[in-house]
Order: C-alpha cells, then sequence, then structure tokens
C-alpha cells in the first residue's frame, strides 16, 4: 500500500511539472513580423501567437536567434516545439516539417533605390567631357567667327570699326546673337562676303544646336532604359540581393539571375544602404516595412509575384498542429485576427 501511494505521488509530480512545462518557439528578427521593440517581444507572427497560446491556454518560451535556417532547424530536431514569423510555406519544408493553415498570404516583390535619376542624369549629361568638348568648341568657332565677321566688316560699320583688342568680345557678342536670335537687325552685314558668311553662321548654328539637343537627350533617354525596372526580367544587368535559403533565393536560382546572397536581414539591408546592392528581392511585406522607414531612401518597383503563404511550423505529427488550427479558425472568426492584423497593416485583411 505504501509502495503504491508513493507510485501515485510520483506520477502525479510527472504529470504536474509536465502540464507546467512551457512551450518552446523559435523565432528570427524580421520586422514587422517579429522583433524586439524596447526588450518587449513583438510583430504581427509574435501578437497572433501571444493570443493563440492564450486561447489554448498554453504558457511559452520565445528562442530568439540570428538566422532563419537555425530557427527551422530547431524545430526539424525537436529542440523547440514551433517557429513563428514569416515562414513561407513550401513543398520541401512541408517534406521535413507539418505547418498550421496559412496565418498570412504574401509574395516576393523588388525594392530599389530611390529614384532620383532624372535630375542627376541632366547634371551628368551636361556635365559630360563629350558635351562640355563640344560646348568649348562651339564658343572657340562662335569666337573665330566673329572675328572673321569683325575683318569683313570693320570698315563698312561702326559697330565692328575697333581695334582687334576692344573687338573681340563685341565681335563674339555679335556671333553669338546671330546663331541664338538671328543677329541683330541694325547690324546686319553690309559687305557681300560680310553676308555669304553671316547666311554659313546661321545654318551652321541649327546643326550645332540640333547636335547639343539630340545628345542631352540620348543620354536622358539611355539612362531611362538601364535604369528601368518594372519585373525579375529587368534585374539581368543589375546586382541582387537577397538571403541564402529563402524562398526568394530559391526563385531567383530557378530563373538563373546571378545575385548575392546574404545570412540575414540587416546584412541584406545594410548592403542595400551602402551600394553594393541595386535591388533587393525578398518577401514583399518585409520589404514595404523597410521602405517605409527608410526615409524615401527605398522604393518598392513592380507587383507581388511568386505568391506564398506564411504558417506557423511545427515538428512533424506535432500534437499542437489540430489544436492550434481550430484556434487559427476562432481568431479570424471573432476579429481577433483583424485586430492583429490592423495593427501591423491597416485595414485589409489577408486572406
Amino acid at each position: 500500500m505504501r509502495s503504491f501511494i508513493i507510485s501515485l505521488f510520483a506520477l502525479i509530480s510527472a504529470a504536474s511539472g509536465l502540464a507546467a512545462q512551457d512551450i518552446r518557439i523559435a523565432t528570427v528578427t524580421r520586422p514587422p513580423f517579429s522583433l524586439q521593440i524596447d526588450g518587449k517581444e513583438t510583430g504581427f507572427s509574435l501578437d497572433l501567437w501571444d493570443e493563440l497560446a492564450g486561447d489554448l491556454g498554453e504558457t511559452y518560451e520565445i528562442v530568439r536567434v540570428t538566422e532563419f535556417r537555425e530557427m527551422l532547424r530547431l524545430v526539424q530536431e525537436g529542440e523547440v516545439d514551433a517557429a513563428v514569423a514569416n515562414i513561407s510555406i513550401t513543398a520541401g519544408r512541408e517534406s521535413v516539417m507539418d505547418f498550421t493553415q496559412p496565418i498570412f498570404e504574401s509574395g516576393l516583390q523588388i525594392m530599389m533605390h530611390q529614384d532620383r535619376s532624372a535630375s542627376m542624369t541632366v547634371l551628368s549629361a551636361i556635365l559630360s567631357s563629350d558635351l562640355l568638348v563640344a560646348v568649348a568648341f562651339a564658343f572657340a568657332l562662335l569666337f573665330v567667327g566673329g572675328l572673321l565677321m569683325w575683318l569683313l566688316e570693320r570698315k563698312s560699320q561702326e559697330y565692328f570699326d575697333k581695334p582687334l583688342k576692344e573687338a573681340m568680345f563685341p565681335s563674339f557678342w555679335w556671333a553669338l546673337n546671330l546663331v541664338v536670335n538671328g543677329g541683330f537687325e541694325e547690324r546686319a552685314p553690309r559687305t557681300f562676303l560680310g553676308r555669304i558668311f553671316g547666311v554659313f553662321l546661321v545654318v551652321s548654328s541649327l546643326f550645332v544646336v540640333s547636335v547639343f539637343v539630340a545628345k542631352i537627350t540620348s543620354a536622358l533617354t539611355v539612362d531611362a532604359i538601364q535604369n528601368s525596372v518594372s519585373s525579375v526580367h529587368d534585374l539581368y544587368d543589375k546586382r541582387v540581393g537577397t538571403i541564402d535559403g529563402s524562398t526568394s533565393s530559391a526563385f531567383l536560382q530557378g530563373q538563373n539571375l546571378p545575385f548575392i546572397g546574404y545570412p540575414g536581414l540587416d546584412e541584406l539591408t545594410a548592403g542595400f544602404e551602402v551600394g553594393e546592392l541595386d535591388a533587393v528581392v525578398f518577401d514583399a511585406p518585409i520589404l514595404a516595412y523597410y521602405a517605409l522607414r527608410s526615409g524615401g531612401e527605398a522604393r518598392l518597383v513592380g507587383p507581388v509575384f511568386l505568391r506564398e503563404n506564411y504558417g506557423i511550423a511545427l515538428q512533424t505529427g506535432s500534437p499542437l498542429a489540430e489544436r492550434l488550427n481550430q484556434s487559427l479558425l476562432k481568431l479570424r472568426e471573432d476579429g481577433t485576427y483583424s485586430r492583429i492584423y490592423a495593427d501591423w497593416f491597416g485595414n485589409s485583411v489577408s486572406r
């Protein structure tokens, strides 16, 4: 009898200890799904998990890791019960772990630096060595042309009747006005050769002006084409970055699109900020969250592509799966999910 009582007490104690044990979840920093603000664990996915755990009457412990693949490894090897962040449900992952029903509809998108190319292109076109040489050459022609007109007209009209030293600028000014405005009517050439030369200057000026306009227009057009990105197919000549082991890296590999892989989001955004990258391809809501807080330094381009769903990752055969799915349905029906979604993304609820 005594042995039975001792065994029963030990069994009850063990059961009580098991019941009091926290659920362990792994996460990784992925604003706005998982992050720390003033030491508090928060984000859309973590706030949703907190409501799920409360509905199930479970306590939990958060294990925050630095790499996405480490978070998934902890689930696969049973070191944690679940992983909560922005975890895409893929066939490859489904083969080694279980997922809840989707908690968020997402996809991939492209992020680039804010477009300030228009003003910079005009400036670069104006300051290009070719154009500067052309401008200098045009000024030299005007100067020489003015002096030639001085030689032809100095004895026929008072405007040109000056010594060479004094006539340099007036002659240049006359040639410039002839090219830009058609000349001074009261100072029209009076000699035969002067008139022939004046007509030559006017006709040639049309060619010179056309060359300048074509040069700048060409520079703007070429730059606009080179910097125009509306889809992944426009990225093949760009420096593209993403996170190693992510669904976006798998997608880029499938497209045979070269990219620079980074171990984490902090390293990826740091590379983007210092100019190592022209574009980033990654999860649309994460890029949108970053761009909104970039102070106008980043922009999203093109539509969301490769639509995918996020879920909570669980060990294969986890008893939590059915309970969490039922709780998710409940939170959607009672408006809790919509409230959490609106807190982080506005009022348009993800399906």
